[in-house]
């Protein structure tokens, strides 16, 4: 056994980026993901956000788990698994999902890479080995978690296709959203989906550890011109909240985590129901979920447009503007000021009465000021939660 990988020994993992982050993270500000570190701020979340929506920005995504699925049963056991059909997913193609507990509850969420009819990558946030396995009872499949033998990062921006491009990555233009294809970005071979966290064009790459540091200088090749930034995780956190993109143990519990069962949430109380198809044969859930939809959510997680400047961080939602008779109707789960969009927002769950678009309901936030709060009850009006979606994030060919 390596003794410089027991937990005892070296309590957090170095992805294979490290030498490199470390250089980058000035502010020594480091994050705990999945038994990995990888860099909280740089230098300055402001300054890596920015770069995300105006430049790019480089997330090193390594810590995500990742699980290999082989076998002539692969596509049966995957529609088994999760609530989308891809009956007609083709070679090269990437499928968003979630999958359910029996009870309808949302386990987790990822990304399915189909490489051939037979063989499935599917990446994710949290560990779902034993699930999958279990899932997988009677199906010709193998199940194998291959997180620490890829290495990867998110290139995300409005440059990202163009610096690619200056590295010659041949035709990368062209590469569809939720596709990924085999390229060589200078003298590495790697592997490039157009998937991302941030609502805008991106790129993730997928490399071999030992390729790792040659492929990070690469996207910082031309900084001369274009100012690429190293991204933290409070700047990825930024950009998936203005592009309404949910996160388990964030904006839900979950059902595998949860250790009360009122804290996990069936995909229509996450505004996930597109993502359900009850037409397809038997998949775990789907039972509970044809009741779950009958019934209607009780709650609903929705965005919302708040009054003012300060962000309604962990704030409690109420029904009226008359503080002495308000009546609390739900909760916030991730909010900010928009820098981009000069606005307010935040994503929360509401209660049946007032989850339709337009409804006002009113945020008592607490805002920090010099050792002080100051409670400021904000009005809010409940919008959609995809509040960034620039069009170049779906062009093709995609913006050079």
């Amino acid at each position: 056994m390596n003794k410089e990988k027991i937990s005892y020994k070296k309590p957090l993992l170095e992805t294979p980026f490290h030498k490199r982050t470390s250089e980058h993270c000035y502010a020594n500000d480091w994050y705990r993901w999945a038994g990995y570190k990888v860099a909280k701020e740089y230098s300055s979340t402001e300054l890596e956000y920015t770069s995300m929506r105006n430049t790019a920005g480089v997330i090193d995504i390594t810590p995500m788990h990742k699980y290999e699925i082989k076998g002539k049963d692969a596509k049966k056991f995957i529609n088994k698994l999760i609530t989308k059909n891809i009956t007609n997913i083709q070679s090269n193609q990437v499928a968003y999902g979630i999958w359910c507990n029996e009870d309808g509850m949302v386990i987790d969420d990822g990304t399915i890479f189909c490489l051939n009819e037979n063989h499935y990558r599917i990446f994710c946030a949290e560990r779902n080995l034993n699930w999958f396995c279990d899932t997988a009872t009677g199906f010709n499949v193998t199940i194998e978690d291959i997180s620490s033998s890829i290495a990867a990062l998110a290139f995300q921006g409005p440059l990202s296709c163009k610096i690619l491009n200056l590295l010659k990555v041949e035709n990368i233009e062209n590469l569809k959203p939720f596709h990924f294809d085999n390229y060589k970005l200078e003298n590495q071979n790697v592997t490039i989906s157009r998937t991302g966290f941030s609502g805008d064009l991106g790129y993730e790459i997928w490399c071999d550890p030992s390729q790792a540091i040659d492929v990070w200088d690469s996207l910082f090749k031309f900084n001369r011109d274009y100012k690429v930034l190293a991204a933290g995780m409070n700047s990825l956190e930024m950009v998936r909240i203005e592009a309404g993109f949910i996160q388990p143990n964030a904006d839900f519990m979950s059902a595998e985590q949860a250790l009360r069962p009122n804290r996990m949430r069936n995909p229509y109380e996450l505004g996930l129901g597109w993502l359900v198809n009850l037409d397809k044969e038997y998949f775990t859930g789907k039972q509970a979920l044809i009741r779950h939809k009958e019934k209607g959510p009780e709650k609903k997680l929705v965005g919302l447009d708040v009054e003012g400047d300060k962000p309604a961080v962990g704030s409690v939602l109420y029904d009226n503007s008359k503080k002495n008779i308000a009546k609390e109707i739900g909760i916030v789960t991730a909010a900010m000021w928009s820098p981009v969009l000069k606005s307010n927002i935040a994503i929360g769950f509401v209660n049946k009465e007032y989850y339709k678009l337009g409804s006002n309901v009113y945020a008592e936030i607490y805002h920090p000021e010099e050792l002080d709060y100051r409670k400021i009850w904000a009005e809010c009006k409940v919008v959609k939660k995809q509040f960034f979606n620039n069009p170049r994030r779906n062009a093709i060919p995609a913006f050079i």
